[in-house]
């Protein structure tokens, strides 16, 4: 790529990134939840991690995790849950009701991003899949 298709990429995928942060922040609105307590929800879902892998997944110090999954046990959206064999590691899950705040804001950003993507031809939507699944990591990368 060249200097300045670099420069046109990242001229249309800033902006981007601002409409998506945007529509991430009205469904955090909207369904009365912290964007902390959102990107919780949706990394635990199909997981129950250790707190250390936890923390690493959402990039935060295992201080800041514990206050955050205090407020979250605290709302009923997620529980600790003792390792057998080890007193000290705890995994975290979430509840059915975590289960279903993360669900319903889930289907909130869908509804929302196919309004985003609605300009564009279907299939030209559909081509946007692998090439946005090839520009992020992989669950074992994140």
């Amino acid at each position: 790529m060249t200097p300045s298709q670099a420069r046109a990429l990242a001229d249309r995928l800033v902006p981007l990134s601002f409409l998506i942060q945007s529509v991430f922040d009205r469904a955090c609105a909207d369904h009365d939840t912290a964007p902390a307590q959102a990107r919780l929800l949706g990394v635990l879902q199909g997981r129950t991690p250790l707190m250390a892998e936890l923390a690493r997944l959402l990039g935060v110090e295992k201080s800041s995790l514990t206050g955050l999954i205090d407020r979250a046990e605290r709302r009923g959206l997620v529980r600790r849950v003792p390792t057998p064999g080890d007193r000290r590691a705890t995994r975290i899950e979430l509840t059915p009701e975590g289960r279903r705040v993360e669900a319903a804001f889930r289907e909130t950003i869908a509804a929302r991003m196919a309004t985003l993507t609605s300009p564009l031809p279907p299939a030209a939507q559909h081509q946007l899949i692998p090439l946005l699944d090839a520009l992020l990591p992989t669950p074992e990368d994140a």
